[in-house]
């Protein structure tokens, strides 16, 4: 599942995560027919709409395969609110339990579900990370820090309050620009802090924000969805 910013925004984050899922020996079915999960909806309290894009999308990933989603945004929504949406259906409220079951995030899906740490990646450079905040909805535990600490010949630099949100939020950056922007710049300045020759994240939303700002402040700290540098050799 690529997401609608994925798609529109940084397409090189499917690509990327489409490349290393094969180099593991893997075929990817793409269908076509994907839209928007609903999430933007849903966060904006608009139910009926939100239910007619989940309905697409269980119709389109009804194919009983592992679904993988590079964003744990999108994620969360299909594993942690479709069930909600229709529990007032049962025909639909089963689908969505299952398409919830055989759903992943990237680094769940290779951690959890592959039992793989090491995809053969090298970084030869300082990484820092910061954990975009869906993860959490997710249960994650580590997932994406045991797959950096296998990158060859890469340093891996903590990041001062690495659990504080870049600001993003989806529509909340639209809501409510000027916290918005206060938080980001919070967050790109620890980024700096650590010297960092590149910044990884899990969220396209996440790394448009930093890089946006980044980008207006003159930092020079290349910003990668975690699917990039994995997918680096």
């Amino acid at each position: 599942m690529i997401t609608c910013l994925g798609d529109v925004l940084r397409p090189e984050v499917g690509q990327a995560t489409v490349r290393l899922l094969r180099r593991l020996g893997h075929e990817v079915v793409f269908p076509a027919d994907q839209t928007c999960c609903g999430q933007p909806f849903y966060n904006s309290g608009f139910l009926d709409l939100a239910r007619r894009q989940a309905e697409h999308t269980l119709d389109v990933f009804h194919e009983e395969i592992p679904v993988v989603i590079p964003s744990g945004s999108c994620g969360a929504m299909v594993k942690a609110e479709y069930a909600h949406l229709f529990a007032d259906d049962p025909a639909r409220h089963a689908q969505a339990e299952a398409l919830a079951a055989r759903t992943f995030e990237l680094a769940e899906f290779l951690v959890k579900k592959l039992g793989i740490e090491d995809v053969g990646a090298r970084y030869n450079g300082r990484i820092t990370y910061h954990p975009a905040c869906h993860l959490r909805a997710l249960g994650a535990q580590g997932e994406v820090e045991r797959l950096l600490a296998r990158v060859a010949g890469a340093t891996i630099v903590p990041l001062r309050l690495a659990d504080q949100c870049c600001g993003f939020g989806g529509s909340f950056s639209v809501r409510y620009p000027e916290i918005s922007g206060a938080m980001v710049s919070d967050k790109v300045k620890c980024i700096v802090e650590t010297e960092a020759d590149v910044v990884v994240s899990t969220d396209t939303g996440c790394l448009m924000n930093i890089g946006g700002r980044s980008r207006r402040l003159q930092h020079k700290v290349e910003v990668l969805h975690l699917a990039e540098l994995l997918e680096r050799r």
